[in-house]
């Protein structure tokens, strides 16, 4: 009797465990291209799937205060939100267009960011904007919505400098036929600055497909990820003292992986307190040097849109198609 009630135990603090302890199915292949990888990501590593059924998932960030997960669902016009207790819910609806009728196939908010004043900072596709919203209740207000007079086409990606001044790039996805969209009335995809004071200049003209960006920790570096597959390339940019964005030079080249039919783009990136850059990119997600050089991969067999630092900075979470997943990582995010 007194067997049978130590194993009705056991099994119950077994269940129990599991229960306290979520297990997730998990996802892709960790690719070792050079042994100093490892400390970044350790062997045992795994990508687990946290949730999903969304139609294109894009723009996570972490909310510290709060310890949950946003991020944009494009297409269905939702942010969501995801925390490790009670899982998935819908933060935001409207996102990115708030007009009447369907606006294009991606009309919905795309990157997202938390700023250093708590506020959430949308990239808004259908609504052409940069907007921003408190967390603790408070309407959005525009930040940006036209240069020069004429309306951006599609703001895709934001992040902040210390300064205090916000960059964003404006591809064409967000628009109802792309490119091509009779709307559009700025020829050039830009990368664009907010100065602290609103002042919106253009300070990139050059780039065919500009998508995700971020600063080097010492916020001396600008890295912007061109999803062109003709010409699939990681940029690096010096940053002045005063915010102005100089010449910019090839930091990598993913155009042979591109060719080499790995699905996926350079997309979405962040960086790790010592300046390594984890970037979307064809098979998944890339990890390079400050020097551009290729230390790991990870392979989604998925298309990988973004990526954010999370938890105590040491988690990084993936935003891939319709998957939100997350991988504990051996180093953390800058500014953590």
């Amino acid at each position: 009797m007194k067997s049978t009630l130590l194993f009705l135990s056991l099994t119950l603090f077994a269940v129990q465990f599991a229960a306290a302890q979520k297990v997730y199915p998990t996802l892709g292949k960790v690719i070792y291209e050079d042994p100093a990888f490892e400390k970044l990501l350790p062997k045992t590593s795994q990508v687990e799937v946290l949730a999903s059924g969304f139609d294109w998932s894009e723009g996570p960030v972490w909310n510290k205060d709060g310890g949950y997960l946003l991020f944009s669902d494009v297409p269905k016009n939702k942010v969501y939100k995801w925390e490790e207790k009670s899982g998935l819910s819908v933060f935001l609806e409207p996102s990115g267009y708030t007009g009447l009728g369907m606006y294009s196939d991606e009309e919905g908010s795309n990157g997202l960011i938390i700023d250093s004043k708590g506020r959430l900072v949308s990239c808004e596709h259908g609504d052409r904007r940069i907007s921003a919203m408190p967390l603790k209740g408070g309407g959005k207000i525009t930040l940006a919505d036209k240069f020069e007079g004429k309306r951006f086409n599609s703001p895709n990606d934001v992040t902040e400098h210390s300064n205090g001044s916000y960059y964003f790039t404006d591809p064409p996805y967000g628009l109802s036929k792309k490119h091509e969209d009779n709307s559009r009335e700025i020829q050039q995809f830009g990368v664009y600055r907010i100065a602290k004071d609103g002042k919106v200049t253009m300070e990139i003209t050059d780039l065919t497909r500009p998508n995700g960006l971020a600063f080097s920790p010492d916020g001396k570096t600008l890295y912007i990820a061109q999803s062109d597959p003709e010409k699939a390339v990681l940029m690096s940019y010096p940053v002045d003292a005063n915010g102005k964005i100089g010449t910019g030079k090839l930091l990598y080249d993913a155009t042979p992986m591109v060719k080499a039919e790995k699905a996926g783009l350079p997309d979405g990136l962040k960086i790790d307190k010592d300046g390594n850059i984890w970037t979307s990119g064809p098979g998944g997600l890339l990890v390079l040097t400050p020097a551009g050089k290729l230390l790991g991969r990870i392979e989604m067999g998925e298309l990988t849109s973004n990526c954010a630092w999370g938890d105590d900075g040491s988690t990084l979470y993936l935003t891939v198609d319709s998957y939100i997943c997350r991988i504990k990582t051996g180093t953390k995010g800058a500014g953590w």
